[in-house]
């Protein structure tokens, strides 16, 4: 579902908003979200007066959050409006001296809280992880293999970094080529199946799913820790190898069960089916 200029319901508030297939990010229009924080009349001018306030305090990264987009306005033309994604928004809300803006700051600050705490003690991480999870509906079934799948995935990137493979564009790469060769189709390919937008695949995957996964990752973990791989395009063949090996298993309980287990059923559509299964 791509749509060009959206709207999302803040507190009754129009927010306009932009899907970026490409980045597969959202985009929000900063003036409609300033006029539901502040309620002030004028939140053009309100934002204008705030840019200079942010780069006068040394906020130099400013223009790097900003996007300007054609979004569309009451008068059904469209406009270059200045726009953010999340990370963004939330930064410049910090610097909103408003009471609704109160809660977004409290949360910052919890979260900034609990990741030092995390660095300190990484079990927590995996606490908290299975409390979000319980909260979402999971089983704990489904929890505890979506917990391993995290510390499988810690090591692979683990021994990428040994590899000197660069994190952000080099890991989609080599996970996409993990993902090619044991689910048989591209992560993007994988997440418009499942009818995806900004949430996690794994997040989205059946028991079975998480485990060929797991696979995938474990093959090329040790495989890369066999070679020890010096180039990227070495990391990449590693990469094949690994997924190669779920692949197989993939493609062998495949012939044995008679259909495929790719699932296009994500998570809400699986928690679902579990609620019918069990009220079965």
């Amino acid at each position: 579902m791509t749509k060009e200029n959206s709207i999302k319901l803040f507190e009754s508030k129009k927010i306009r908003v932009h899907w970026d297939d490409e980045q597969e990010k959202w985009y929000f229009s900063i003036i409609d979200i300033i006029e539901t924080l502040t309620g002030s009349s004028n939140p053009r001018r309100y934002w204008s007066d705030l840019k200079r306030k942010l780069i006068k305090e040394g906020f130099n990264q400013l223009y790097e959050i900003i996007v300007q987009l054609k979004l569309e306005s009451a008068d059904g033309k469209k406009y270059v409006t200045d726009c953010s994604d999340t990370e963004g928004l939330l930064r410049i809300i910090q610097s909103i001296p408003s009471p609704k803006a109160e809660p977004f700051k409290l949360w910052l600050a919890k979260v900034g809280y609990e990741r030092i705490e995390e660095t300190e003690d990484p079990e927590l991480a995996f606490d908290r992880a299975m409390e979000t999870y319980l909260k979402k509906g999971y089983s704990k079934n489904w929890i505890n293999q979506r917990l391993k799948s995290i510390e499988v995935r810690k090591e692979l990137t683990d021994e990428w970094e040994v590899r000197g493979v660069k994190k952000g564009q080099e890991y989609a790469i080599l996970t996409d080529e993990i993902t090619k060769a044991w689910a048989g189709i591209t992560t993007k390919q994988y997440r418009d199946f499942k009818k995806l937008k900004k949430e996690n695949l794994r997040d989205n995957m059946t028991n079975l799913e998480l485990v060929l996964n797991m696979l995938a990752e474990t093959s090329t973990t040790e495989l890369s820790k066999k070679k020890k791989p010096r180039t990227f395009n070495e990391n990449k063949m590693i990469a094949k190898k690994g997924g190669a090996v779920a692949g197989n298993a993939r493609k062998d309980l495949e012939k044995k069960l008679g259909n495929s287990v790719i699932s296009p059923l994500n998570a809400k559509e699986l928690k679902k089916k579990d609620d019918i299964e069990l009220d079965e």
